[in-house]
């Protein structure tokens, strides 16, 4: 420390680092920076020039809602010390914002429903009703699973449904979006049925006010029943799919044609640049692209082969993170429909029945 050069006056000095007098006094009490010169007499702080790194330092943390501990830390540590100190409180940071972000979004639902209108293209909507219906739950037994979750947040329209052994998701931008975050519940033999219904449409609104919905497509509107339930997490189920290091890009359409109905498993297995789709006593080969090395992995082709038919284009992407582990289905052509199918026990693996990956 050179004394010499203490000669900016705390006002001075608070201007030039952005800081105010006041906190350059509590720090000065809390040790973080200590002015460079105290007078004896009148109990005046002076700064140097030489501490102003330092100070902007300590104003940059502080902006970041970094402790006041933790800061004594990054500014007198090492830069390792430093960048493993960051890397913490960023991922504080980031579960602190979600977690809020989540919160606020169940207050809002529970809050009594305001007005709420998204305007969507009517044959997009009809594509969407078509990929999704199809996953959703046809037993008795299980009401909530026997409906589509249309969702509004974030800019957002999704539309979801599953009966525990896929779920299927199409993602849609809407022309307008107004009101706050909700969550309707459709029974999917009527959504299925207003679908027609939008696909000749130009554009489709969906308003739900009062704890009512209903479908507006010009002068022309229809009911949208709605259901009491809470649907599965499945933005949870999302967030906690493993990395699939395994990929396979085989022709839709001979995917699809390879799940026989009938049968109650088939099993995939990759074999160089080839799928091989084995059906009971007889098998189907058909050129893919293999990335990683896929396991064999088996399927109820009633639940695989709805999911590759809903798809969109030519081809089909199967993301693979093991034998017991939900698989992404995709389609190149679609990125916002997105579907997964749990696979089911090969007769040959350590798990135990039919339906052992349900």
């Amino acid at each position: 420390m050179d004394e010499n050069d203490a000669s900016l006056s705390i006002g001075a000095f608070a201007r030039r680092v952005g800081l105010t007098p006041s906190a350059l006094r509590f720090y000065d009490d809390c040790a973080v920076l200590r002015p460079a010169r105290v007078d004896q007499a009148t109990g005046y702080r002076f700064y140097g020039e030489y501490q102003e790194p330092r100070a902007v330092l300590l104003r940059r943390l502080r902006s970041t809602g970094l402790p006041l501990s933790e800061v004594t830390s990054v500014l007198d540590g090492s830069a390792e010390d430093t960048r493993t100190l960051l890397r913490e409180h960023l991922h504080r940071m980031r579960a602190q914002a979600n977690a809020a972000q989540e919160a606020v979004a169940e207050l809002l639902r529970s809050l009594p429903v305001p007005e709420l209108e998204a305007v969507l293209g009517g044959p997009e909507l009809a594509s969407a009703i078509r990929q999704v219906v199809p996953s959703a739950a046809t037993r008795e037994g299980y009401p909530v699973l026997g409906c589509v979750l249309i969702e509004f947040a974030d800019a957002e329209v999704r539309l979801v449904a599953t009966d525990r052994y896929r779920l299927a998701m199409r993602v849609l931008l809407p022309r307008s979006l107004r009101g706050d975050p909700a969550r309707l519940l459709v029974p999917a033999p009527e959504l299925a049925r207003l679908g027609s219904w939008a696909a000749r449409a130009g554009d489709v609104a969906v308003e739900f006010n009062a704890g009512e919905a209903r479908l507006r497509a010009g002068a022309e509107s229809v009911s949208l029943p709605i259901v009491d339930g809470d649907f599965p997490a499945y933005r949870e189920i999302l967030r906690g799919l493993d990395v699939a290091p395994h990929r396979i890009i085989v022709d839709r359409t001979a995917l699809r044609a390879a799940l026989a109905d009938g049968v109650r498993r088939v099993l995939l297995r990759a074999d160089g640049e080839e799928l091989v789709v084995e059906r009971e006593h007889e098998c189907a080969t058909m050129p893919a692209i293999c990335q990683g090395r896929p396991p064999r992995i088996a399927f109820d082709p009633a639940v695989l082969g709805p999911a590759v038919e809903a798809g969109v284009g030519p081809d089909v992407l199967l993301e693979i993170a093991g034998v017991a582990q939900p698989v992404v289905v995709r389609s190149a052509d679609q990125g916002s429909f997105t579907t997964l199918v749990m696979p089911v026990a090969t007769e040959d693996s350590e798990f135990a029945g039919d339906n052992g990956g349900h």
